[in-house]
Parts: structure tokens; sequence; C-alpha cells
């Protein structure tokens, strides 16, 4: 068996909703087909007050074994670094996270509010909100940069707002099967198996992305990057490789990616006219350009293909 304990900080619970929408595997087939026994999670456990506490102290002190500690949603630290804004069986949430960590084979960050510290952690942050082991971009976190699991990795981050229901459970299999060794993780502790390709990939507007340089919200048939303030082509995730609900995506219903598996997400910190819109120099040219490209000749190559795309609207007049 693999016990597992999940408990959740500042977070609005669309991880466990995404979870429990879990298919490729299910949770009943987690539970069923690979042993996977949930100790504890606030939203399907059957344990209330004492019980709770009981639970965990059990883990706590080592009379049950923990393979899995799973936390969503951000670590709370306020007010004044007391934890006081988020108690929890008794103590400040923060506590059992620490205490958790330390006996836990593996450490797993469901979410961005986990992993980088999300929405919570946008300033001016009065709850002292931040991430398992990254405050936004930095490493650090509220467990710091050099934590190690008992199994010798660090925090396993898993960031999405919320996350692919398969990225968690696929996740929670390998560790399961012992089959861990073979997970790569990218500079932000993220699963290499879902966090290599970009979000472009797989998106039914990137055949637009050349030559369809604007569309309006909502409207199908042209790449949503330059006018809308798609973050696709910046964003690694597996959304149009693995759809949502086996059916879909944002982009593939012509809604701009976020951008909410980067961690820097909410970018620019929510600030006023960055939210479905490109930001831009001049007005004219796009602040951010896809991972990989060189700004001036990006420029020069999305200008050539607005003519081409429109060459009736550039000719000039006699």
């Amino acid at each position: 068996m693999t016990n597992i304990i999940w408990l959740k900080g500042g977070a609005c619970s669309g991880n466990t909703m995404s979870f429990l929408n879990a298919e490729q595997p299910s949770v009943i087939e987690l539970v069923t087909d690979f042993g996977i026994r949930i100790l504890y999670h606030p939203t399907i456990g059957l344990e209330i007050g004492e019980q709770v506490k009981e639970v965990l102290n059990e883990a706590v002190n080592e009379e049950i074994p923990l393979d899995i500690f799973v936390f969503e949603g951000s670590v709370i630290q306020g007010s004044n670094n007391s934890g006081s804004m988020n108690f929890f069986a008794g103590r400040p949430m923060k506590d059992w996270v620490t205490a958790l960590a330390n006996v836990a084979q593996y450490v797993v960050a469901i979410g961005d509010c986990a992993t980088w510290g999300g929405i919570m952690a946008v300033p001016p942050n009065p709850s002292e909100s931040t991430g398992m082991q990254f405050h936004k971009k930095e490493k650090g976190g509220y467990l710091g940069e050099d934590f190690i699991s008992r199994s010798g990795f660090p925090i396993i981050n898993i960031p999405g707002c919320p996350a692919h229901p398969d990225w968690m459970t696929q996740i929670l299999v390998a560790i399961a099967t012992g089959r861990m060794d073979d997970v790569l993780l990218d500079e932000y502790n993220r699963p290499k198996t879902f966090f290599t390709d970009f979000v472009q990939t797989g998106c039914t507007n990137a055949n637009a992305f050349a030559d369809k340089v604007k569309s309006d919200f909502g409207q199908r048939g042209g790449c949503l990057f330059y006018e809308v303030g798609c973050r696709g082509p910046m964003t690694r995730a597996s959304c149009n490789r693995i759809l949502w609900n086996r059916t879909s995506s944002k982009t593939r219903a012509n809604h701009p990616c976020l951008g909410c598996t980067e961690p820097g997400f909410p970018h620019n910190d929510l600030q006023k006219g960055s939210v479905f819109k490109t930001m831009k120099y001049l007005g004219v040219f796009p602040k951010e350009i896809p991972t990989g490209e060189n700004k001036l000749q990006f420029y020069f190559k999305a200008g050539i293909n607005k003519v081409l795309s429109n060459p009736e609207k550039y000719k000039r007049s006699k």
C-alpha cells in the first residue's frame, strides 16, 4: 500500500475538483488498481475533528508510514510569519506542512498556489502566501531551495490553475509503482513528461500562427497571441496533447492560454490591461515573444507575414 495525506492551504479547491475528474487513471483506480490508500483528504476523507488530528499525528510520529504528502494551495505564513491566518487541526497549517514534509518519502505540490504562490501571492499579499519550494520564479518558497524529501527528490511541482487531472494521477501512479527514477524534472521541478512541449503544440490555431496575426476574442480562425494575450507559445504544458475531458483545451475553444503552468502566473501581477490583452511596446510590438525567438527577427517576420496575409490592404494607392 502507498499511503497519501493531502492537505489544502490557501486554495479554491479547483485542483481537488480536477483531481476527482481524472480518467487515466481515475481516483477509484488509484485505490483499486494501484494500491494507493488515502489516509486523509479534506474533501473526500471520512475523518472529522479529532480524528483528523489523530491521523496527522500518527504520520508525524511515524506510527504509520507516509509515502506521499500532497499539498494544494499556498502556504499562508501571515500574519508576521505566525501562520495564524490559516489554522487547522489545532495548529497553523504551515507547521503541519513542515512536520509532514519532513517524514514523507515524496512531497507533491499541486496547482499554482502550492508550486509558486499563484494568485494568493500577488502583491500586496496580505496573507504572506508563498509556494512550497518556489516564490514565483525564485527558488526558496516555504520549505527552502535545499529541501529534499526522504526519497532524495525535491518538491515535485505539478502546476496549473487547475492542474490537469491526469498529470496528478499519473505522477501518483509513478510513485506508487516505484518508477519515479524514470521521471525527469525540469529547472522548476516539473515532470518533463507533461511540461516540455509548449501549449502551442497541437493548438488548432497554430497553423495560422505565421500569417494570421490578429484574432478577436472568441472568433475562430486566427492566432490569439498577437492581440488577446495568448501565452501558448511560451508556456510549457501538454494541454493540447492530453486534452481536457478528452475533448478540448482553452486554445482549441479559441480562448487564450493564460500561461498558468509557468512560475510567473498570474503574469504581470494582474496589473490593469494585462489580462486578455497582448502587452506591447508603442502599442505595436509584443513585449514578450515566443520562447526561443529573437525579438528583432520575430518583429520583422511578423510584419512580413502581416503584409503577405493581406496584400490588398498594403498596396500603395496610385
